[in-house]
């Protein structure tokens, strides 16, 4: 990487998409300048209070009201309310020569061409020589952007192109602008990944590049079969959602959230600007697009498009969906196919297509026209819009959330059975693809040594990926460096000396079998290896113990067993903490409850930035039993100091547990007391974050670990805390806030944080609060109330509070 830095970037423009990836810049610890036009006229607010132009107040409200507005939205675009300290506002007119200092400069201003080349004529008067300047443009060709300007600024511009939200999707197209220097686009390519968290992919200077141009191309697809199929919008999104892999929002509720126009606009100038596109008739809008325009009905922003969210006569809340027959609104129907019915046991997305595609009824013929033109139109787009196939997947997966890219689907389905299935559709792949076959190379992709390999079409080889050195791919070591597996888990070796344990259970939830993996990993880790990680790939890290097995134990009074399975629970927690090995967490997504207290527990947690930790247990009626009520008990202790605030920062660790709190990013874990500053790191990009741990499992066994001395040194406050706790509880079930059964968990919670009901201060061994822990955990398993719960929980998905 080139010795380039960072420091500080300018950001001109700053509606949605500005604001969002200024405070991206500001997740990842950059200063900011966001600037925006200055007001033409004040507004009723100012002109009361006897306000001018010329008052910096009103110069800056135009950027001040944006940026405020994104930092309350939500999602939110900040990982934690103090980064917006980074962002610095101001304007185009007073303010525009501060560029002069920074590092970067991005335009995101309106799409207009007129207006982006009158901005960088503008910057070019205070412009610094060698300083990178790009366009968050979604369409504008680049080439047309700098005309006029001087070499150093063509040198140094390009696109960089952001999907909104720009925290949350991954996607960072770099395009290339005539004159631009390769040294410019492989420091983006590397900053992109390496500090944005992205995946950087260089698109070539096509309209809409690559992820809108295969994405509209899709859903504009999906627009023409709806009518063909003559399926409802809710067969639609129940087809092309989570079943195979795709967002929830799926086709037509995204739409909604992106907005029609939003999507108008793209395909529209894929139409005009793409005349030898074979597909082109497909990005006409059908009559029923065209009515929804003209009656702005474009999706959230306008309270209709797809969906209507309105009242009934009882006053509550339905969703109701727009007839693509009549286009009238009428309540939501369910779909449900026989198709779908077959994948129900089939937990591995990638292993669904070869079922779906066989389907006998509407299901089967939806995916097989819908499938077939994508996969005919991605081997037409090579190599107009890239020279790779791999970058194709890349931006499908990381701009719009799919699981697998649309070469990945076709080898899941097996790349002749494709090219059949096309045929019987009227279609035809691209010659490639047939010299490919007949060259003996049956799939598109390949993993060779750990490393995934692509089909390179000018060599007709399988070559590997770039950039893969930084990351390590589960998937393509599984097989090869398996350990040890049973039914819950697979343990890894990452070489060096350093094991994984991988879980591998249903939403990688904490039973029976992962615990036994769990110690099946730290035994040979202590005995033949050097350190271990717990991490895997999948959506989320975990959500917690297996409640399912806990309601059963419970309802059937088995309290014996049930008190092994927690002690067993407690005892593989204080195993990751006292091990002779370094144990590392590397947490992502949801990390809840177990999957929580296990972080808490290891020597060094190494989390995604997009960490949603929490201690949610109060919402199933009980307490956090795997170690988690102690140790908010002995972090509490390890800060305290002396005086009364000890009581008050009891009372946060209690309050983190007992109002379920969940971070919203890692960096909010750190406030909850969850992650513990200089210990604790957070990995932006979450494909490198199991290497990063076993690059810190490594660092500590060769630093010397030395297996920690358990403590016995914990301070808590007996009877001080318990009244204290108690008083609070009984206060909430007075006024209402909480029911009598919160107040019996809640005062359960306190005894055990309190240490029990001591005289005095005194300090204890950790054993002691997790045998309290344990008491108070199957004593509530006992009641009514919490069986219940977790038999809503079960039966809903959600936890039912009473």
């Amino acid at each position: 990487m080139s010795k380039r830095r960072i420091n500080k970037i300018a950001i001109i423009g700053s509606g949605i998409m500005g604001s969002g990836i200024a405070c991206h810049f500001a997740n990842i610890g950059v200063d900011v300048l966001l600037l925006d036009i200055v007001p033409r006229e004040l507004n009723d607010k100012e002109k009361a209070k006897g306000l001018t132009l010329e008052d910096k107040v009103v110069r800056n409200r135009l950027v001040n009201e944006a940026l405020a507005a994104s930092l309350k939205s939500k999602p939110s675009p900040i990982y934690s309310q103090a980064f917006a300290s980074r962002i610095t506002t101001g304007n185009l007119e007073d303010d525009i020569a501060k560029v002069a200092d920074v590092d970067w400069i991005m335009e995101v201003v309106v799409e207009r061409l007129d207006i982006k080349q009158q901005v960088f004529e503008k910057l070019e008067q205070y412009r610094t020589p060698g300083t990178l300047i790009t366009s968050n443009t979604s369409g504008i060709p680049i080439k047309f952007m700098n005309k006029g300007r001087s070499e150093d600024f063509q040198k140094h511009f390009c696109g960089t192109h952001f999907f909104n939200p720009a925290r949350y999707l991954k996607l960072f197209e770099i395009i290339p602008g005539p004159h631009t220097d390769q040294e410019v686009l492989d420091f983006l390519n590397e900053y992109g990944e390496k500090f944005l968290g992205k995946t950087s992919v260089i698109a070539k200077d096509t309209p809409a590049f690559i992820g809108n141009r295969i994405g509209i191309f899709s859903i504009q697809s999906l627009f023409h079969t709806v009518k063909d199929l003559d399926l409802t919008i809710e067969e639609v999104d129940k087809l092309s959602g989570p079943v195979i892999g795709r967002p929830k929002s799926a086709t037509f509720r995204t739409v909604d959230v992106v907005g029609l126009d939003t999507l108008v606009h793209v395909a529209n100038g894929i139409r005009e600007n793409c005349p030898n596109d074979e597909r082109l008739a497909l990005f006409e809008l059908p009559d029923f697009i065209n009515t929804m325009m003209e009656n702005k009905w474009l999706g959230s922003k306008t309270g209709q498009g797809f969906y209507k969210k309105t009242k009934n006569d009882k006053g509550k809340t339905e969703i109701l969906s727009l007839d693509l027959n009549t286009l009238e609104y009428r309540e939501k129907k369910r779909a449900k196919f026989a198709t779908l019915e077959l994948t129900k046991t089939i937990d591995k997305v990638v292993d669904r297509f070869k079922v779906l595609i066989k389907g006998k009824d509407k299901a089967g013929e939806f995916y097989r026209k819908s499938f077939t033109a994508l996969f005919a139109y991605v081997s037409n787009r090579i190599s107009e819009i890239s020279d790779e196939l791999y970058k194709i997947d890349d931006a499908m997966k990381a701009g719009f959330g799919w699981e697998h890219g649309p070469f990945q689907i076709w080898d899941a389905i097996g790349v002749e059975q494709g090219i059949a299935l096309m045929k019987a559709e009227g279609l035809e792949p691209a010659a490639w693809v047939n010299d490919m076959i007949a060259a003996g190379h049956k799939s598109f992709y390949t993993v060779k040594d750990g490393a995934s390999y692509y089909y390179d079409i000018p060599s007709k080889t399988h070559t590997k990926i770039p950039g893969q050195d930084s990351f390590i791919i589960l998937d393509n070591i599984r097989k090869t460096n398996e350990v040890f597996k049973n039914s819950g888990v697979v343990i890894e070796d990452l070489g060096d000396g350093i094991l994984n344990v991988e879980f591998q259970s249903k939403m990688n939830t904490i039973g029976g079998d992962v615990l036994a993996g769990l110690n099946k990993g730290i035994d040979l880790a202590e005995k033949d290896f050097a350190g271990l990680v717990v991490g895997n790939q999948g959506a989320n890290f975990s959500v917690g113990a297996n409640i399912g097995m806990i309601f059963m134990m419970a309802a059937e009074q088995e309290y014996d067993e049930l008190n092994m399975a927690i002690k067993y629970f407690q005892d593989t927690m204080m195993r990751m903490r006292y091990s002779s090995i370094p144990t590392i967490s590397a947490p992502h997504g949801m990390a809840l409850g177990g999957g929580c207290e296990l972080s808490l527990h290891a020597d060094k947690v190494v989390a995604a930035a997009e960490t949603y930790m929490g201690l949610v247990e109060f919402g199933v009626g009980v307490i956090p039993g795997g170690g988690g009520s102690k140790e908010m008990a002995l972090r509490a202790s390890d800060t305290f100091k002396k005086g009364d605030v000890q009581l008050n920062v009891l009372q946060e660790y209690f309050l983190t547990i007992g109002m379920a709190k969940v971070s919203t990013s890692a960096y909010e874990a750190f406030d909850l007391g969850l992650l513990q500053q200089g210990k604790d790191i957070v990995v932006v990009n979450k494909d490198r974050q199991i290497a990063v741990a076993k690059q810190h499992a490594k660092l500590m066994a060769d630093m010397g670990y030395t297996q920690p001395v358990k403590r016995d040194d914990v301070l808590v406050l007996g009877k001080q805390a318990l009244s204290m706790f108690m008083v609070g509880t009984d206060s909430m079930e007075a006024s209402n806030y909480i029911s009598e059964h919160d107040r019996k968990i809640a005062n359960k919670l306190g005894y055990v944080m309190a240490g029990g009901d001591l005289s005095e201060p005194t300090k204890v061994n950790e054993q002691y609060l997790l045998d309290l822990e344990r008491e108070a955990f199957l004593s509530l398993c006992t009641e009514r109330k919490t069986l219940e719960r977790i038999q809503h929980m079960l039966t809903k998905g959600k936890p039912l509070r009473n």
